[in-house]
């Protein structure tokens, strides 16, 4: 098994990780750098429950080498509070009820903070199509986009 010491910029802090060629980005994040906020869900690529942001892009941690990202800049959830404080995101969800069991919310909130970053005040649809790689089986979705929506509009 051969291993490799990747430079990844996480969360804004430069960070040295030793890892498996084979390691994806959310075995480092999870293992390595102990950032438990990014959920192991199917391990497919099919429910965004592992959404992160890599130079500002989503993408699925579970299905992402972590040799792909060095030197490259990674946001997590845990990214988005600052100084224990929620971000006006992280806030809409839990005041729109938008996180239920909560396990797809780091996700979904990831997606949803790309998409706003491109497109402060996003349509409906919009907000559906960022969100279309997220699967949440406790919802219909509403309360979700209304939290996108009403992240969007606290930003106007």
């Amino acid at each position: 098994m051969t291993h490799r010491l990747l430079q990844i910029t996480v969360n804004g802090r430069a960070q040295r990780v030793a890892a498996r060629d084979s390691a994806t980005l959310l075995e480092v994040l999870r293992d390595a750098l102990q950032l438990t906020g990014t959920k192991q869900g199917c391990d497919g690529g099919e429910c965004g429950a592992c959404t992160v942001l890599v130079d500002g892009e989503p993408r699925m941690a579970c299905i992402t080498l972590a040799a792909s990202v060095e030197a490259r800049h990674v946001e997590t959830i845990e990214s988005l509070a600052q100084q224990g404080r929620l971000s006006a995101l992280q806030r809409a969800f839990h005041e729109k009820l938008g996180a239920q069991c909560g396990f797809c919310t780091p996700g979904m909130v990831m997606a949803a903070e790309a998409l706003l970053r491109r497109e402060p005040h996003p349509s409906e649809a919009q907000i559906r199509e960022a969100l279309s790689g997220n699967l949440c089986r406790c919802t219909g979705y509403v309360k979700i986009v209304e939290s996108v929506q009403a992240a969007a509009e606290a930003s106007a």
